[in-house]
């Protein structure tokens, strides 16, 4: 996202998408400390405590060796899948004041439908809503939209990261490994994800993802800057995890001032071809 040339102006539709986008109690004298109070702890519990601070670490377990290897195969599959739905997408990017209240806004509504040889064409439905004064989205903005809010780490990307376990951690109620991500190398103009995946254990799903789309794009002419978001993903036909929405609060911290933006991406109504029924998330 791009600050606008100049502030009241909101960017044209049709135009190039550019920046527009206390110590403790005292034992008292008069109460004198009763003889329980100063009996040290049995031998017993003394053991207890031992036992478990030495067997705690053997209990830990261990993310598979493989664990990026495994995410990359299971994403590579849910986006082949994906790729056999339909599904609407809706974008809101509102631009906030010094109290966070709205000032300015985009707001566009998708169907994203995949053909039988799997290409992707997008319609929009309506007119898209702008009033954004100070920021412009830009092409980069749309291509994260695209590319790196809702799928990252399919086998074909995987050489383009580094990964590393982060241990464990219960998110949206689902035991997940928790593996970094972030890019080997920048190539080009080329458009990335550094941040957490959420990873659940049993089918190496991704839940949740919370991180940024880098590079940040900063010349001596431009400053286009790219906020942290979280994508939170469910099981939509019981098997394969979707995402269903990407949020983002952040402030965008633009030469002339920080400017705080927020994101909401939907996506919704997924439909198989040749289904009746639309699915649900779970």
């Amino acid at each position: 996202m791009r600050k606008a040339a100049k502030a009241g102006n909101a960017a044209q539709l049709g135009m190039s998408f550019t920046r527009a986008y206390a110590m403790p109690a005292a034992p008292s004298s008069t109460q004198p400390i009763s003889r329980a109070a100063r009996k040290r702890p049995g031998d017993c519990v003394i053991g207890l405590i031992l036992a478990f601070a030495i067997l705690a670490p053997a209990l830990a377990e261990d993310p598979p060796a493989n664990l990026a290897k495994l995410v990359a195969h299971r994403e590579s599959e849910t986006e082949a899948e994906r790729n056999e739905y339909m599904y609407r997408q809706t974008v809101a990017l509102q631009e906030l004041d010094s109290r966070g209240a709205a000032r300015g806004e985009y707001k566009e509504v998708r169907d994203v439908i995949f053909s039988p040889t799997h290409e992707r064409t997008e319609e929009v439905i309506g007119a898209p809503l702008l009033t954004l004064k100070f920021l412009t989205l830009t092409d980069e903005d749309f291509r994260d939209i695209r590319d790196i809010q809702p799928l990252v780490l399919t086998e074909d990307r995987l050489w383009n990261y580094e990964t590393k376990p982060r241990g464990d951690e219960t998110m949206d109620d689902v035991d997940c490994w928790v593996l970094q991500v972030r890019p080997r190398q920048i190539l080009g103009n080329q458009r990335y994800f550094d941040g957490l995946l959420w990873v659940d254990k049993k089918d190496y799903n991704i839940v949740r993802m919370q991180g940024q789309a880098v590079p940040q794009i900063l010349t001596t002419k431009q400053e286009n800057l790219f906020p942290r978001f979280t994508t939170i993903r469910k099981p939509v036909d019981g098997k394969h995890w979707f995402p269903i929405y990407t949020d983002a609060d952040d402030s965008l911290p633009f030469r002339t001032g920080p400017q705080r933006i927020r994101l909401r991406i939907s996506y919704s109504n997924y439909r198989r071809f040749g289904a009746e029924s639309t699915f649900r998330p779970q």
